[in-house]
């Protein structure tokens, strides 16, 4: 390629070194998508005779069909996938082949090809995280009215419905969905033509190119769109978030399976067993979905790590920059194979998780918020609850099977309407504000979310209209 200026040839050990084909070429669709908008363009603007751009369009579409088949074999010494499909192409159809590259940069032709690559690979990550989310749904539907135990501080603290803790996490992946689309939105744009940094002095279409692709926009500045790589970083800040939501899911659901907890039942298709302990039902699937997080996180600082001091504009350096772009869209992927069929078959055994409320304690609040409307100031009706709980501790009585008798000798505003609403499911039951865990307001919540998912779906269908054919 730089022959011209070399006296030498590349040693074999720099080849080894700066090849990136072991990375690159699974692009080697939409490079060679890319190089169909070019030539295109390079005939619109009369910079190639009709007849020529039509040879090589055709040539192209042949070696799309040659990689396909499995025919194609590439080059290490050609560096990457770029260089092979280009030498391919004069192997083919000679001079004419090599007229390709007019107007064009390696820096601009890589960027344009990663674009759009990463479009339909990000609305394949959408389905995915679609069904993690509707999998997610249909369990807080499924379990709207079951009641166990909500924790903080990883301790009882109030009765929720099931469902609820269901929606709790689906409303985090829906916080990643809008972070998806946005990461969509920052790839969605078309830098063909700006060269190596500074454009062409050639007259260039980039209207045309930008169209015949479908991309939304035009990358606004040359030098500024071959230098950053703001929307790897936005993909991959979407992929460490994400990480981090599915290893808090793995976490609670880890937790609420061991033996202490045991009100959660996980399917025996997706836990292993022990090499020795033949009684271990191990909880696998989640624990490796678990350690996905720091996997994810590390791209994301991987790269920022890179970019961080690269001086204006281009910079070997960003070769190495969809090593873990990749790995992270690989990752993703992983996770969607397994976790919302898991989700789906996971039960929950709700008379093993009310005996968790044998001591009455989770509904102490319950009896602040009695008095705080009778007219007792909150800090004062906390301070009367917690010497109430107090005692129930020191005489080992649970406090939701106390007698009227035995509150109002206790709390002396306690009347005959306070003993009956000291259930659990009553206490979920009266959680009726916005958001809250009653199942009046959770069956809101998922109504509003199945609402805010076919709005994206309507999104990601918009996106998927203006993909190009990819050969």
């Amino acid at each position: 390629m730089w022959k011209g200026r070399f006296a030498q040839d590349t040693d074999e050990a720099v080849i080894n070194f700066t090849q990136s084909l072991d990375l690159d070429w699974r692009m080697a669709m939409a490079d060679i998508r890319g190089s169909v908008a070019h030539v295109r363009m390079l005939a619109h603007t009369g910079l190639l005779a009709a007849d020529e751009a039509a040879v090589i369009e055709k040539n192209l579409r042949e070696i799309a069909e040659e990689i396909k088949k499995g025919e194609f074999t590439p080059k290490l010494s050609l560096e990457d996938v770029h260089m092979n499909i280009e030498s391919r192409l004069i192997e083919k159809c000679g001079a004419t082949g090599a007229r390709l590259h007019m107007g064009r940069s390696r820096n601009d032709q890589v960027n344009t090809t990663v674009r759009l690559y990463l479009r339909k690979e990000l609305l394949g990550i959408w389905e995915g995280l679609e069904a993690l989310i509707a999998a997610l749904l249909e369990k807080a539907e499924e379990h709207a009215d079951v009641v166990v135990p909500g924790y903080t501080h990883l301790q009882q603290a109030q009765p929720i419905s099931m469902g609820h803790f269901w929606m709790a996490h689906a409303q985090a992946f829906m916080r990643d969905a809008r972070r998806l689309c946005c990461a969509y939105d920052a790839v969605d744009e078309s830098p063909l033509g700006c060269g190596a940094l500074a454009g062409s002095t050639l007259p260039l279409d980039r209207e045309f190119t930008r169209a015949d692709m479908g991309f939304a926009r035009i990358t606004e500045n040359s030098m500024d769109t071959v230098a950053h790589r703001d929307h790897f970083l936005d993909v991959l800040y979407f992929a460490a978030v994400f990480g981090t939501h599915v290893s808090r899911l793995s976490e609670d659901l880890i937790i609420y399976f061991t033996t202490e907890f045991g009100w959660l039942k996980l399917p025996d298709s997706f836990c292993t067993g022990s090499s020795i302990m033949p009684q271990k039902k191990n909880p696998d699937v989640l624990e490796l979905l678990r350690g996905k997080a720091g996997q994810l996180t590390g791209a994301l600082v991987d790269l920022l790590t890179t970019v961080k001091g690269l001086p204006l504009s281009y910079d070997r350096d960003l070769q190495d920059d969809k090593r873990s772009l990749f790995r992270s869209l690989d990752c993703l992927k992983g996770i969607f194979s397994v976790l919302p069929a898991l989700l789906k078959n996971v039960e929950v055994d709700e008379e093993r998780a009310n005996k968790g409320f044998a001591d009455g304690l989770i509904l102490a609040t319950d009896v602040a918020e009695y008095l705080v409307l009778r007219g007792v100031p909150f800090r004062i009706a906390h301070e009367k609850v917690g010497r109430a709980v107090r005692w129930c501790i020191e005489n080992k009585r649970p406090l939701d099977k106390l007698t009227l008798a035995e509150w109002q000798t206790l709390i002396p505003e306690a009347e005959e309407s306070l003993p009956p609403l000291l259930t659990p499911r009553r206490s979920v039951e009266r959680r009726n504000t916005y958001g809250g865990t009653s199942p009046q307001q959770l069956r809101a919540q998922i109504g509003r979310a199945k609402e805010k998912l076919a709005a994206y779906e309507k999104e990601q269908a918009a996106y998927r209209e203006k993909l190009p054919d990819m050969l």
